[in-house]
């Protein structure tokens, strides 16, 4: 099975620490984003990967290169000389993956323990891997006017949200934009025709970096949930 990257974003909250390098290659706990998603993908038996990427791309191509060997890897590396989204960014690829098996993609900016082999797509053209929202914020309780109690920045059961990891079959090809996301292109057309599955993952370390709040706390998780 091949694995998808999406790593041609900008960071542009992360900056400054993205202004020489692309996001994926941010240090959290010791090791890059990138370093802890390869290492998930490797307990599964993925070993061959494929990075979309766009900005400062070249930084991440010579890290890949110089750590291949090291991570037991191939890889090879799809370059946009203007930004395509993560729709018009897969189908770039299409030459090499329309015609084999499904494959997992997911944000470069994620880091999650979730088991990805329990998703499929025997009835459906994709898959989205779901975990709960946590709550930015700390919850206040009342009962009438009365506080009750205050809980600090819950899980919210109730509220899945899409945690950027996704099986997807060949078929979806025919159906990405030449430029637009994938999010707001085709899964909402998915959705609609009943080609679009969701797997609920409750038990499961997830983070989105997208700030420097974010790789603080990260930094401080991650060893606890994922082990290389």
């Amino acid at each position: 099975m091949h694995a998808v990257i999406l790593a041609g974003g900008y960071g542009k909250r992360l900056r400054p620490l993205t202004d020489d390098k692309p996001k994926p290659l941010i240090e959290v706990a010791g090791k890059p984003i990138l370093e802890w998603q390869i290492l998930h993908f490797k307990k599964f038996g993925v070993s061959s990967f494929i990075f979309l990427t766009g900005y400062k791309w070249e930084v991440l191509a010579e890290w890949v290169s110089k750590n291949e060997k090291r991570l037991g890897i191939s890889a090879y590396f799809s370059i946009e000389e203007e930004p395509l989204g993560t729709g018009g960014a897969l189908k770039k690829v299409k030459d090499i993956l329309s015609n084999k098996n499904e494959f997992v993609v997911t944000n470069g900016d994620v880091v999650t323990n979730l088991d990805f082999s329990k998703m499929d797509v025997k009835e459906s053209v994709a898959t989205i891997a779901l975990v709960p929202l946590k709550s930015p914020y700390g919850i206040v309780e009342t009962r009438d006017d009365l506080i009750t109690s205050f809980r600090e920045k819950p899980v919210l059961e109730n509220y899945m949200i899409n945690a950027g990891v996704y099986m997807i079959s060949p078929k979806i090809f025919d159906l990405l934009p030449d430029k637009g996301d994938i999010e707001k292109s085709t899964f909402p057309k998915l959705a609609e025709a009943g080609q679009l599955k969701g797997i609920k993952f409750k038990d499961v370390y997830w983070r989105s970096i997208d700030t420097l709040k974010d790789i603080e706390e990260a930094s401080g998780e991650l060893p606890q949930f994922i082990t290389s």
